[in-house]
């Protein structure tokens, strides 16, 4: 993980001025930094942000190689198959850094090729001066994140979060500017003309997510051993995205919460790891306040798997204390989002304050995936649930994706999610959409299925139901979503509720809640309610809340 940031068609005067606003992503990288011009492009400015996990100084970004001077490379990222690549595409590696293939797979073929065989996780520029060319791409379910600044002037910006472009508006000179998140599975070609201004010539998508093609990546080794048996191809290809993920200098853990998806993997995690040799035992992280129905649950799962595990508790005291802190982290109001994010941003604290552990994976996208979310027992039909979560999958870069990311990358942690490894979600979507169905009130009940009688878990975890967020860390008697009402009710919000449709026509908040988080939002990001186009809802069925917690079943569940 780390921090990229890049501005073309610019002064020298605004780029020196702009150091405090490259400053603003210092989380994504304390280890080092390097802000540079480059002289073969007119107007243009590069900075880097590192946290080293794989390689020392060598893995120093913005990259050149001695063997392709013309190429600079900013990539924040993880490229697994890098050691794959390198010996397939027969080039010698110049650094021990893993996104190091970019540049080499470029120099072959161009953007096509350096997006299309990589198994990894990406946001990344790509400068080529003899060109005088410009590449921005991004991983396809955009786990890394990115954002790009683009203005009729012919001014380009691009950076790991959006709080890195938003101060530049002031020096567009009145210019009419385009700030939004970039797509996934998707690369732009810009030209810089002498004068250092940029003009979009292409762009294109390189991964399209349950399309009717297979992925323009080349299968890897655990793909050439699938058997007909779709639980044993779900059990190795799982395991095969915990493998990959094992690469890293820095030490490794897993987020804990007790449920079904964090539970897997912390399993594979720490038997893996065990058979890796790494030098350290696997840490679990969980979080709860007291004896929360999730701090119980992962106590149990750390005893059977035998990690080394950290139970983070917190009180209403720290909401109260770090709500704002969270709101401007995210760089969005949507409520789930936020109150999701709560916890998330606290045991994130807790782990790079007392721990040496840097890189954290978790169980963000199985339910996107595999159906998870208790709204889908009321899908009409296997069509709908399916394209329902085709669209999650697409969007979980503006949700669950933004959240998991900003919430650790705030303190310095780099997070892997395993279930949205390319060869895992292509397998998935690739079985009858049938098959991925909740069945008899169970969701995820092909994903539980595959992994029942391994002994990977104890049954009461792998066959837990699901917890709303909001009740899995704190009590059913009072949710963390009341918590947090509770704490808005005693804020002043500055505008009154009847007024918002007036204020916010585009996401008009409908609660006093909605309206704290947009006014906040507002403060630190002005006009950029684009950043997301919608306020996240279950579908098919009718609630005025988007917590799980207010659903019908979900209810009779509690009340068991």
């Amino acid at each position: 993980m780390c921090g990229i940031w890049a501005l073309f068609g610019i002064g020298v005067d605004v780029a020196v001025h702009s150091n405090s606003v490259f400053t603003k992503i210092i989380h994504r990288g304390p280890d080092a930094w390097r802000l540079e011009a480059d002289c073969r492009l007119a107007h243009s400015f590069l900075g880097f942000h590192r946290l080293k996990v794989v390689d020392s100084v060598y893995g120093m970004q913005p990259m050149k190689l001695h063997c392709l001077p013309d190429l600079t490379l900013m990539c924040n990222g993880e490229i697994y198959n890098c050691h794959e690549l390198a010996k397939n595409f027969g080039f010698t590696m110049e650094t021990h850094c893993d996104v190091e293939p970019i540049l080499h797979l470029f120099g072959k073929g161009g953007i096509e090729m350096a997006t299309s065989h990589l198994d990894a996780e990406f946001a990344f520029c790509l400068v080529d001066a003899a060109k005088q060319r410009v590449y921005i791409a991004r991983d396809p379910f955009g786990v890394r994140p990115l954002f790009r600044l683009y203005s009729e002037s012919g001014v380009l910006g691009v950076c790991s979060e959006a709080k890195g472009l938003v101060g530049m508006s002031q020096h567009l000179n009145g210019s009419k500017f385009t700030l939004e998140p970039f797509p996934p599975g998707t690369f732009e070609e810009y030209s810089i003309d002498k004068e250092g201004r940029a003009k979009l010539v292409r762009r294109e998508r390189f991964y399209e997510i349950g399309g009717p093609e297979r992925p323009k990546f080349k299968p890897f080794v655990p793909y050439d051993k699938l058997t007909d048996d779709v639980h044993s191809n779900i059990r190795t290809l799982l395991t095969s995205a915990v493998q990959k993920r094992l690469m890293a200098d820095r030490r490794i853990g897993c987020l804990l919460s007790g449920g079904l998806d964090s539970s897997l993997i912390a399993a594979l995690l720490v038997k893996l790891a065990k058979e890796a040799n790494l030098p350290y035992p696997i840490q679990t992280f969980s979080i709860g306040m007291g004896d929360s129905p999730d701090v119980l649950a992962a106590r149990q799962v750390a005893k059977h798997i035998g990690s080394e595990h950290h139970e983070i508790i917190f009180t209403e005291e720290d909401v109260v204390k770090v709500l704002d802190e969270v709101i401007c982290t995210l760089e969005t109001y949507d409520i789930t989002t936020i109150r999701a994010s709560v916890g998330m941003y606290l045991i994130s604290r807790a782990i790079k304050q007392k721990t040496d552990t840097t890189v954290i994976l978790s169980g963000e996208g199985a339910d996107e995936l595999a159906q998870g979310y208790i709204y889908f027992r009321d899908a009409p039909s296997t069509a709908e649930a399916r394209a329902e979560s085709l669209r999650l999958l697409k969007d979980i870069y503006l949700f669950d994706g933004l959240r998991a990311d900003r919430t650790t990358a705030a303190w310095s942690l780099e997070l892997r999610v395993p279930f949205l490894d390319l060869e895992f979600t292509n397998y998935m979507l690739s079985l009858p959409p049938d098959m991925l169905r909740p069945k008899g009130g169970v969701e995820k009940h092909l994903l539980r299925s595959a992994f029942d009688g391994t002994g990977l878990l104890p049954d009461s975890i792998l066959w837990r139901h699901k917890e709303a967020f909001s009740d899995g860390v704190t009590s059913v008697r009072k949710s963390l979503f009341q918590i947090i009402q509770e704490i808005v009710a005693m804020r002043d919000i500055g505008v009154e509720l009847k007024d918002a449709q007036a204020l916010f026509p585009h996401c008009t908040p409908k609660t006093r809640e909605a309206l704290y988080y947009r006014q906040l939002f507002e403060k630190n990001y002005p006009q950029q309610s684009s950043l997301i186009p919608y306020i996240w809802m279950p579908r098919w069925v009718n609630v005025s809340d988007p917590s799980a917690r207010v659903i019908s079943h979900y209810a009779a569940e509690k009340a068991k």
